[in-house]
């Protein structure tokens, strides 16, 4: 069920579409804002790293672990705390390229019977390992039209 079922490659190709979505973007464009309370194009960016990072620990708890709890995260505190938008959006991209990268290596080794493995998440929900894969892919999607809205918004 490895490559041949599991579409690994739209997992990586998340990358290059965030990538295509802010290149050529000044550094006021990246952290443009449309409201104190709305998130620019460098913090949308900083989300989907966080949640790189949590998707990475939600799925290795997935593969070992049993009845496992996926654990939340609150993500406005974590853009607001990190101060995110102070960073750079090329360095969160790279981190973002990376943990791809990492997970990518990971999931070329699973067994068929891996993508299985379920998870009860927040809302008391059985997932799966794929079904959390694919979650993650539509999650950065849903952000790549928040990216050109904030774009298109900016003036």
């Amino acid at each position: 069920m490895s490559q041949t079922t599991i579409d690994i490659q739209s997992y990586k190709d998340t990358y290059h579409k965030l990538k295509s979505a802010t290149e050529g973007l000044t550094e006021d464009q990246l952290k443009w804002k449309a409201a104190p309370d709305k998130w620019s194009v460098t913090e949308v960016l900083s989300h989907l790293t966080d949640h790189s990072i949590v998707f990475s620990f939600r799925i290795r708890k997935l593969i070992s672990e049993e009845a496992v709890q996926l654990p939340p995260f609150q993500q406005d505190p974590w853009v607001s705390e990190s101060k995110a938008n102070e960073g750079s959006a090329n360095d969160i991209l790279d981190v973002f390229g990376v943990l791809l990268t990492y997970n990518s290596l990971l999931f070329d080794r699973l067994p068929a019977e891996a993508w299985s493995k379920t998870g009860i998440n927040i809302k008391g929900e059985t997932v799966t390992l794929l079904q959390s894969f694919q979650s993650f892919i539509k999650h950065v999607d849903t952000h790549l039209l928040q990216i050109d809205r904030i774009k298109n918004a900016y003036q």
